[in-house]
């Protein structure tokens, strides 16, 4: 039996994990993305502080606030802290196990002829013990790596929820400027309303206008006075999650912030890397592959379930009815040898615990599959989404400047006398309309920004495997 043990351990049960390669048809296609071509990227890293790209500096104090303070990556934090600890667990389980023990009996023996008096006798018992699991096939070993494993898929949850936590934190920051961008826009829209109306109402009393005009000024006054309080409290909602983002009261939220109206932009090319990159960046496809690890550490746990433990120890002790008899050498005791356990396992329980391994893990390698799939969908997504809405800008604001150079146009015939102060106001209104849309532009630009940079993985890049936990 010893022989066949010592043979036995010289394999590990269950397969030995090799990190995969990514799905099929994928390996040639990542080296460039397929919508990277367009004027507005650069094929450089992303940085790893990539919000520092909006050369920002109250922007980057939020920031870096928010990794300290928020209170999902304390969880996460927490979480990664409970992965480890049950490592340093299972690590120091696999070793040298001491213990001690002692302990009195009280029990009643009767006059029997052989030496000992009849009566009540206390029986005093003491001894320590030492022993160690010899890993015959592995199974300290496979349940190491599964927890190993473990551990590194939370630390690509933390990372995770870091990459998420900057995101939101700078779509917050963004949201409350853009919003109070659009406030401005449509602040200017109702004050020219209101010229309008007022110079109609003049024109009515003169009889140059009927009643008719009049009225359909003051609905459209209403219609543009009704757009301002939907924006207001979408400011206020921006500035209440980016508070909370930041681990505080929702009301006490930065207060410069509250009157923002300059929308944070980078106006360089954005760096977006390859897909090969965007593969082992990503902590979803990190944590994934770190659960295909642990999945497969399992099949081996189930697999040595079959086969026996082996254990090396001793123990000493002593044994008296009398505290001085304890130091007595007739009162030691000492045992040393292996103890061999096989708790015989139903074999077809053991085979369903194996196959029940396996298949959690062919489940975790599609996960994985899917992962990579979808982290390259979100970034060819946001790819083209960004360099669409780039280019609807770019048109916006050639229609913004023509509808400035026509309200420029019509204030010198105004002043000249060749149009009418409501002919004025109509082109004003024309400018503020396109001043409208491109603020509206410019905030689906603010997003698109911040969703790409999360379809990059946010810059935490580690290297797939145990190397680079």
């Amino acid at each position: 039996m010893g022989a066949a043990l010592l043979l036995a351990g010289c394999a590990t049960v269950g397969p030995d994990y090799r990190a995969p390669p990514p799905p099929a048809g994928i390996a040639e296609h990542a080296p460039a993305f397929v919508e990277g071509n367009a004027p507005a990227y650069a094929a450089e890293p992303l940085p790893s502080r990539w919000w520092q790209l909006y050369a920002d500096p109250a922007l980057d104090t939020l920031v870096e606030e928010a990794l300290k303070a928020n209170t999902d990556l304390r969880v996460a934090a927490a979480n990664l802290e409970r992965a480890r600890a049950v490592v340093n667990e299972v690590r120091a389980s696999a070793g040298v196990q001491t213990s001690a023990d002692g302990g009195i009996s009280v029990g009643e023996a009767s006059n029997l002829g052989i030496g000992s008096p009849a009566g009540t006798h206390a029986t005093l018992d003491a001894g320590i013990g030492i022993s160690y699991e010899l890993d015959v096939v592995g199974r300290i070993r496979r349940t190491i790596e599964a927890v190993e494993a473990d551990a590194g898929a939370q630390a690509a949850a933390y990372d995770l929820a870091r990459m998420t936590v900057a995101a939101n934190v700078v779509g917050a920051y963004g949201d409350a400027c853009a919003t109070g961008a659009r406030i401005a826009v449509a602040r200017r829209s109702v004050d020219l309303q209101r010229q309008s109306l007022a110079l109609t109402g003049r024109g009515v009393r003169q009889g140059v206008y009927g009643p008719l005009d009049a009225t359909r000024s003051r609905a459209l006054l209403a219609q543009l006075e009704a757009t301002l309080p939907p924006l207001e409290s979408s400011r206020r909602a921006a500035l209440y999650s980016l508070a909370v983002l930041l681990g505080r009261a929702p009301e006490n939220y930065p207060p410069e912030l509250a009157h923002c109206a300059a929308i944070p932009t980078i106006t360089r090319p954005l760096p977006i890397g390859d897909g090969a990159a965007l593969i082992r960046r990503r902590p979803d496809i990190r944590e994934a592959e770190r659960t295909l690890a642990a999945a497969t550490a399992r099949i081996g746990v189930a697999t040595a379930d079959l086969y026996p433990s082996v254990s090396l120890g001793g123990s000493l002790g002593t044994t008296s009815r009398s505290v001085g008899g304890l130091v007595d050498s007739s009162a030691f005791r000492f045992n040393l040898g292996p103890l061999i356990s096989w708790s015989f396992p139903n074999r077809r329980v053991a085979r369903a615990r194996i196959a029940q391994s396996d298949a959690a893990a062919r489940a975790a390698l599609a996960s994985f599959d899917g992962s990579v799939l979808l982290a390259l969908r979100e970034a060819e997504t946001a790819l083209g989404a960004y360099a669409r809405d780039l280019e609807e800008n770019a048109k916006l604001k050639v229609a913004r400047e023509e509808s400035r150079k026509a309200a420029g146009i019509q204030a010198r015939m105004r002043r000249g006398g060749l149009a009418s102060g409501l002919e004025l106001l109509d082109t004003e209104r024309s400018l503020a309309s396109a001043e409208s849309a491109l603020a509206g532009s410019d905030a689906t630009i603010a997003t698109d920004r911040v969703r790409l940079f999360i379809a990059l993985g946010g810059g935490w890049e580690t290297p797939l495997g145990p190397q680079g936990e």
